[in-house]
């Protein structure tokens, strides 16, 4: 049984001297709520997974800009032919490789499309004000998250210090009362009854320096912190962390502030425009579309040949008739010519400027037959308005239901924090008699060690009431739209 004292002991006061060996292990920078929130918005994967997301809104919106603007193109040709051809001088056929290359730049441009374009570069105007908008959500959420994460490692934090004082307050009696045993003052059972107290305060310390472990991983993870990475948060009082009073946060005013200031809101109304403009590019693909188009073009054929002149060949008089003169018989002969063409190989240069053609016109698209697909899509586009104005008016309704209730809890986590600091100056106070009646002899150790836990679960009660009543005032800020009270 010695043995088992004298080990508790050991225990016992290795984690009495834990609670004033400082944390030098850690980061020497220290997190306060403001430095959490700003790199819980920075850096949490929500967050930066949702700006690729505004990244692409702004790629479709510049890419739409630019559809406006007549479009170009320039292609280039080249082959090697090879097989039997007729020769168009000697109509001779022969098999020859030759090579053949052709140049053309195309462009055309839309003049009039019953502003089908325009109000589809409005609808991904308003996408992209919407991304931006889910961002502000998104970083928001985050923002109140790592918020609560935080006021819970200083609530777990606030736990370590009440359990680390009762365990003191528990050994330093345990010793007393065990001197006095030792001298026969006083009953073993006395002893006992403070060991098993010593005991369940390490147990209680030991769980809230746990506590503290388990809620810095779970703000470390909010914030895209490795989890091995040295992290040491401030421990302001807190009455130090600021938050507005309650008579300016009355549930009514906080709502019609949240309609124009939260971003969910925004991110509805941006995304019904959207929808509202797309329906209308929608509509005006149904109607004809002016264009105008034009080309330049030439090509080159190694083949290729000009006539550059004719080569005369003169041989014998042929004898074509003969006339009669005078009764004499006499034969006509006519000349005998020989016309052959010469060709000469044209150059690449001379050839792109011989072929040279050119093209300029207009052309009418009208959508006669396109199997409903058209009519379907403008019809989609009025149902996703209908759908997204119900939506918008669920999450108004929403919004408004979840800042009153906000409130109430806010009020009522007020009432409970000045009701919880008044039972703990009673119960300080019951303690004090107790204490005083105890080290006479006029009150058992169950009595006493009984006043004792009464006190620690006051204190308890109104460290979480504390930070309960702080968070709750954290999320009536966070319903204005305004951001939090750093």
């Amino acid at each position: 049984m010695k043995l088992i004292i004298l080990n508790m002991r050991t225990t016992i006061l290795t984690l009495i001297a834990f609670v004033f060996i400082p944390f030098t292990g850690w980061a020497q920078k220290k997190w306060n709520l403001k430095s959490i929130v700003e790199y819980a918005m920075a850096n949490n994967l929500s967050v930066k997974q949702t700006s690729l997301q505004s990244e692409n809104a702004a790629i479709n919106y510049k890419q739409s800009k630019l559809s406006q603007y007549p479009n170009a193109n320039f292609s280039m040709s080249g082959s090697v032919n090879s097989g039997s051809n007729q020769d168009p001088t000697t109509f001779n056929r022969i098999t020859e490789t030759y090579l053949s290359s052709g140049l053309q730049l195309q462009s055309s441009a839309d003049i009039f499309n019953f502003y089908s374009k325009k109000n589809t570069i409005a609808a991904n105007s308003w996408e992209l004000m919407a991304a931006k908008a889910n961002i502000a959500k998104v970083s928001n959420d985050i923002a109140l998250s790592a918020a609560n994460a935080y006021l819970q490692v200083l609530l777990a934090m606030e736990q370590t210090k009440i359990t680390a004082v009762q365990l003191q307050q528990s050994q330093a009696q345990l010793n007393t009362i065990r001197k006095q045993v030792n001298a026969g003052a006083l009953p073993e059972l006395n002893a006992s009854q403070l060991e098993a107290q010593v005991a369940s305060d390490s147990f209680n310390y030991i769980s809230a320096k746990a506590g503290v472990e388990q809620n810095i991983l779970n703000l470390k993870a909010l914030m895209n912190i490795d989890a091995a990475a040295p992290f040491e948060v401030e421990t302001p009082p807190v009455e130090q962390i600021p938050v507005e009073a309650i008579a300016d946060l009355q549930p009514e005013n906080v709502y019609q502030q949240a309609l124009t200031n939260q971003p969910q809101q925004q991110y509805n109304e941006f995304k019904l425009k959207a929808a509202q403009k797309s329906a209308a590019s929608s509509k005006a693909s149904m109607y004809p579309t002016l264009s105008a188009f034009g080309s330049l073009g030439s090509g080159y054929n190694n083949r290729y040949q000009t006539l550059t002149g004719v080569n005369s060949i003169v041989g014998p008089d042929k004898p074509i008739g003969t006339v009669t003169v005078s009764g004499n018989p006499y034969t006509v002969y006519a000349p005998s010519i020989v016309n052959t063409p010469i060709y000469s190989k044209s150059g690449f240069g001379s050839q792109l400027s011989d072929n040279f053609r050119q093209s300029i016109g207009l052309s009418v698209s009208v959508p006669i037959f396109s199997g409903g697909s058209l009519r379907s899509n403008y019809e989609r586009s009025k149902v996703n308005i209908r759908s997204l104005q119900v939506q918008k008016e669920a999450d108004n309704q929403k919004l408004k239901q979840d800042i009153y209730t906000a409130y109430n809890a806010a009020v009522v986590a007020l009432e409970k924090y000045n009701a919880s600091k008044k039972t703990v100056e009673a119960n300080e106070k019951a303690l004090g008699f107790a204490q005083k009646r105890f080290e006479v002899g006029m009150l058992g150790t169950y009595d006493y060690l009984t006043t004792q836990n009464n006190l620690l679960k006051a204190k308890l009660e109104f460290a979480l009431n504390r930070f309960d009543y702080v968070f709750k005032m954290k999320v009536l800020e966070f319903y204005k739209g305004l951001g939090l009270k750093l």
